[in-house]
């Protein structure tokens, strides 16, 4: 005899373009992503059918679905219901609603916005859990040309490798190096090279990574040689760092780095890499 099983649950089939992002839509919801940006960011804007803190998730599920600029949100995220269900989402706000809340969105918002995503980071990351009593934390500094259109936010003409007479920005990254994590990402003009970048960048991975001074002085830094002069070094080092090392590409780098050790006294143990070299404090 053949017995079948019949269920009264009614299911209702929803198909999607983009089965992969439904898969990571649900993850985040099971981790819970959100709920530090919900207690974080208040944007002062009058809720109508969507909140800010939805409209804020439909335009990152439209940029999750590839799109270059909210205009798509409609086509991307609007009319795909399963992909809206898989994010948490009942329905998904008109493209002009969304870009409405992030005009409305302020410097105060920003600031709370970064809050949210430290919260997020420190509540997931293996470099935020580091040991720094058995092993350093190995922590890289760079940056990368990003052409742009010239009406995108710090867009100007700058150095973009093999690109001449090109407007953009510069993407300035902190990157974990033993777990490769991206501790920290920010953009600056098309003009703002390394040497200038550094501290704000240095400032943001600390915040991210609550860098107290024990676990600072377990801390290497790598940098290649846009890291800038001496004196750009000893500025971050009379900051918030430790005891510098730089090294330079010819026979005296032990020399000029231990020269630097000495001027920078006052901090304990701090070290500097650069791509040419490397020396040991």
């Amino acid at each position: 005899m053949n017995e079948s099983i019949r269920s009264n649950e009614n299911f209702q089939q929803q198909l999607s373009a983009r089965a992969t992002l439904v898969a990571l839509g649900v993850k985040i919801q099971k981790m819970k992503i959100w709920e530090p940006i919900g207690q974080e960011v208040k944007i002062a804007q009058k809720t109508v059918k969507y909140t800010p803190i939805e409209k804020l998730a439909d335009g990152f599920i439209a940029i999750l679905a590839g799109a270059h600029g909210m205009v798509e949100i409609n086509k991307r995220v609007r009319s795909d219901p399963a992909l809206q269900a898989a994010f948490g989402r009942k329905g998904c706000a008109e493209q002009s609603v969304v870009q409405d809340t992030l005009d409305a969105c302020t410097a105060e918002n920003v600031e709370q916005m970064q809050r949210a995503i430290n919260r997020i980071f420190r509540l997931h990351s293996q470099a935020y859990r580091h040991n720094y009593d058995q092993d350093w934390q190995l922590l890289e500094v760079d940056m990368t040309g990003r052409a742009c259109g010239k009406k995108a936010a710090f867009a100007s003409k700058g150095y973009f490798a093999k690109q001449r007479n090109r407007r953009g920005r510069q993407e300035g990254y902190v990157v974990a190096t033993r777990v490769e994590e991206l501790v920290v990402k920010q953009l600056f003009s098309g003009t703002i090279q390394l040497n200038r970048a550094l501290q704000p960048l240095l400032e943001s991975a600390e915040q991210a990574l609550d860098l107290t001074p024990e676990k600072r002085e377990h801390t290497i830094l790598r940098i290649d040689s846009g890291g800038g002069t001496v004196d750009d070094i000893n500025a971050v080092s009379k900051s918030k760092s430790k005891k510098i090392s730089r090294a330079w590409e010819h026979p005296n780098a032990t020399r000029n780095a231990s020269r630097l050790n000495k001027s920078s006294a006052n901090w304990k143990f701090w070290l500097i890499t650069f791509w040419c070299g490397c020396a040991d404090g």
